[in-house]
């Protein structure tokens, strides 16, 4: 006969909260999402946090585009560089004066990779009305997440795999009929 006695069942592991991150120490794993289930999480820090990271606040107050070049070469997983979405988006605050509905596309694709909540409105109005602020988190939320912002997308996965890249691919050399 079987027995329906709790303590013949072991209890599976919970998933333990990710580890608080301070400014100058070191970050979590690279790029994992914090949160285990399908409801929206929180973001790691708010909107107006700026100051925590100072730095970052007057890099991104007086050149928006190195943060955003920055950001989307990590949300785009290294599809296009640093300098091009960067450039880009200067060119677009430039002529339009709109940098933000660039910008503001990017909030969303992050907010969907690492279901984050949209708050503390929608995306396009948060980047419309605190550009500067908005790009301040989504940078610190990829610093959280693991990721160095200076390395690039390529940077971080090298990192994450101890530095050893793949050789690459050579193509055959000689005759061939």
């Amino acid at each position: 006969m079987y027995s329906t006695n709790a303590s013949n069942y072991e209890k599976s592991p919970q998933p333990s909260a990710p580890p608080a991150y301070q400014y100058g120490q070191p970050p979590p794993i690279t790029g994992i999402p914090l949160q285990y289930s399908s409801e929206p999480a929180m973001w790691s820090t708010g909107l107006f946090d700026c100051l925590s990271d100072f730095p970052q606040c007057v890099v991104t107050c007086c050149c928006p585009c190195i943060s955003f070049g920055q950001i989307a070469e990590i949300v785009d997983k290294g599809s296009t560089s640093c300098v091009t979405s960067g450039a880009l988006y200067a060119l677009l605050a430039l002529v339009s004066g709109c940098g933000c509905m660039y910008s503001c596309f990017y909030r969303t694709k992050m907010r969907k990779q690492y279901m984050l909540e949209e708050r503390p409105c929608g995306d396009c109005l948060v980047h419309l009305c605190c550009e500067p602020c908005a790009l301040c988190q989504e940078h610190r939320e990829l610093r959280i997440r693991g990721f160095d912002m200076s390395l690039g997308w390529q940077g971080n996965l090298e990192r994450q795999s101890g530095g050893m890249a793949m050789a690459p691919i050579v193509p055959q050399s000689g005759m061939s009929r």
